[in-house]
């Protein structure tokens, strides 16, 4: 039994990448999305069809209706990989704005049910800032799912919770990337990896605190920089995993035990957040609030660039 068929075991697996010509061979149960995936895939030979087509067919349309037409004719695409769900995310411009995530959440879960598909299998990423978690609050109460994303801090974990949102995705590589910068040549990697991994010691005590309170909202572990922060989160709610680890964790034999849903450790106490209180720990956190602002802006620049391609294909 191969690596990733053991971890099948243990987790849901997750496909993370916009490419669904590669989604079969790995057999995920859902795919995540996001802006910077997308556009890697318009910009392959294999994809331009299937963009074109969609800018042709809504011309008249606005650039932010096409945008949308786009991003939901993936996740269409995706879904007649999958037999579960897709997540599809929404402008990161807009992380700030409660309201303008709302109306653009409720978009796109339009263009979904018109094109016959259940809004059950719809999630809606949204960056897991205040005003993005407020939006999934309100979301979630009119039965649209949500997947919080660039979560890094414990904060943003407990509030999402408090939001009752379904899902939320801790980023577990961009974590490690961050330690592993500020520490420099002081960093030992043999020392820090599998269950000392910074990233990976974030997302365990996520889930051990939403497991020792009952929540609910799932774990999905994301963000990955190599198998071994994988393995050392086997037992995760769910795990989304990149095409290229997918495939390595497929070529492994290796065998390795379930990490998560054992021992879920000391106890914590329950904590609430207020936004005063919210914005505060997040503010004292400089690895979140440093990854938070630097993941906004990078989808940010590809959102654009995605706009530039379609307004280059609709006025041609």
């Amino acid at each position: 039994m191969n690596q990733l068929q053991q971890l099948k075991q243990h987790s849901t697996v997750v496909a993370d990448t916009g490419d669904f010509l590669q989604l079969a061979r790995f057999a995920p149960q859902d795919a995540t999305t996001n802006p910077s995936l997308i556009l890697k895939a318009v910009l392959q030979p294999d994809y331009a069809p299937l963009l074109e087509s969609t800018v042709a067919a809504h011309k008249a349309a606005s650039l932010d209706d096409i945008v949308d037409q786009v991003l939901v004719r993936f996740g269409l695409e995706i879904l007649k990989v999958v037999p579960g769900r897709v997540s599809t995310e929404v402008d990161a411009r807009l992380s700030f704005d409660r309201a303008a995530t709302v109306a653009r959440a409720r978009r796109l879960i339009a263009l979904y049910e018109q094109a016959g598909v259940n809004r059950e299998r719809v999630l809606i990423k949204i960056a897991a800032t205040w005003e993005g978690i407020q939006a999934a609050r309100e979301l979630e109460q009119d039965g649209i799912f949500c997947n919080l994303t660039l979560l890094f801090a414990f904060c943003q974990a407990v509030a999402c919770a408090d939001a009752k949102v379904r899902l939320i995705s801790p980023f577990v590589g961009r974590i490690y990337d961050w330690h592993k910068k500020s520490l420099g040549a002081a960093w030992d990697e043999a020392a820090r990896s599998l269950s000392n991994d910074p990233g990976v010691q974030s997302v365990t005590r996520i889930f051990n605190y939403y497991k020792q309170h009952g929540i609910a909202t799932q774990v999905m572990g994301a963000s990955f920089r190599n198998v071994g922060q994988i393995t050392a989160l086997s037992g995760c709610d769910l795990l989304t995993i990149s095409p290229d680890l997918l495939a390595k964790l497929e070529a492994s034999s290796e065998p390795f035990e379930r990490a998560l849903g054992g021992d879920l450790g000391a106890a914590q106490p329950a904590i609430t957040y207020d936004e005063a209180a919210f914005r505060y720990a997040l503010n004292d956190d400089a690895m979140a609030t440093e990854k938070l602002a630097e993941g906004i802006r990078g989808f940010a620049v590809d959102a654009g660039k995605l706009d530039a391609m379609i307004e280059k294909l609709r006025t041609n």
